[in-house]
Order: structure tokens, then sequence, then C-alpha cells
């Protein structure tokens, strides 16, 4: 098929535009439903076809067809995201070693910040268990050490939160009903 109007061998009628866009498919048929404005295409005649049956009307049912075979995000990536993902690959699947070694050191950072939060917010607790324990150079070392700890964090304000909370339980304990003895 010539691309040129003026081919005498082109068999389009020279009155048609050139399509802007020339290619080697024929010509669509026309729409059945034209734009406003424009007369409508007379019906095409079919062959006639066989009456349908009433009681199961023709479908388009695919029997082998299966919903799951289907995509689920229709939506094109962005440019930029195929860009990066040919730029950075994603790593390949880490194995069991791996895994391990990464859940190692996620608990072992889990167990030492909430061991700092404790000594910073709960130091008095070391200082009561050491004053519980039977007298010997252990327990006194220990017991002196958490003082000097909490004589420190006292001079941050550190100690306030928890000596909140103690005087709250300690209100609440100590509340009393109207009519009722104190305690």
């Amino acid at each position: 098929m010539a691309d040129h109007p003026d081919d005498p061998k082109d068999p389009r009628d020279p009155q048609d535009p050139v399509d802007p866009f020339p290619t080697d498919f024929p010509q669509p048929p026309p729409s059945r439903f034209p734009p406003v404005g424009q007369e409508i295409m007379p019906p095409v005649e079919t062959p006639a076809s066989p009456p349908a049956d009433p009681v199961d009307p023709p479908s388009d049912w695919n029997a082998g067809a299966d919903a799951h075979d289907l995509p689920l995000d229709t939506k094109r990536p962005s440019r930029l995201k195929v860009l990066g993902q040919m730029a950075f690959p994603p790593p390949p699947p880490a194995d069991e070693e791996v895994l391990a070694a990464r859940d190692r050191r996620w608990t072992t950072r889990v167990i030492l910040v909430v061991a700092v939060f404790m000594l910073v917010f709960n130091g008095a607790s070391i200082q009561n268990w050491a004053r519980q324990q039977a007298p010997n150079w252990f327990t006194v070392t220990v017991q002196q050490v958490a003082d000097v700890w909490m004589t420190q964090v006292s001079q941050l304000g550190a100690d306030r939160p928890r000596q909140a909370i103690r005087d709250a339980y300690q209100d609440a304990h100590d509340a009393r009903f109207p009519g009722q003895d104190p305690a």
C-alpha cells in the first residue's frame, strides 16, 4: 500500500485526507454510534441465527477461565519506580542464618534499651533489692553503688516519674470513703 496520496496504484479515494499515521491495516468499519449531528448507519444485515434457548441465554462464560489468573493491580508502575528497580535491584532473599543473626541483633538492642531505661528511671529498685539481702561484700558494694547512682540520677530529675507514680499509688491506698476510719 502506498503512502503517497497521488500514487495511481493507491485504491483509496483521492479526495480522502491523508492518514496522519499510515498503516497497512484496513480501514475500520464505520461506527454505529457517530458523533452528534451525523446520521446513523442503517443496521447491517446478519445471517439468521438459530433461536436462543429461553432457559439458557447466550453468555460469554468461559469454563476454562480462572479468576486467580487475573492480575490484581492493573496499574502500570511509574517510570521512576521501574528505573529505581533497574538501578538498584532487590537483594536476593535472606537465608535462615542471616534471618537468625538479624533477630539476635534486634533482641540484643531491645534488651539494652530496656536495661538502660530501667537503670535510669527505676534505679531505686536496685537499692531496695540490696537492702533486702543479707549483708556481705557483694550486697554492700551494690548498695553503695546504687546510692551513688540514685544521687546522680535524682540531680537530673529522672527519679521524679517513679516518685510521682509511687505517690499516686500511696494516695489511692490511703484514700477512705466518707465515715471510714483513717488508715
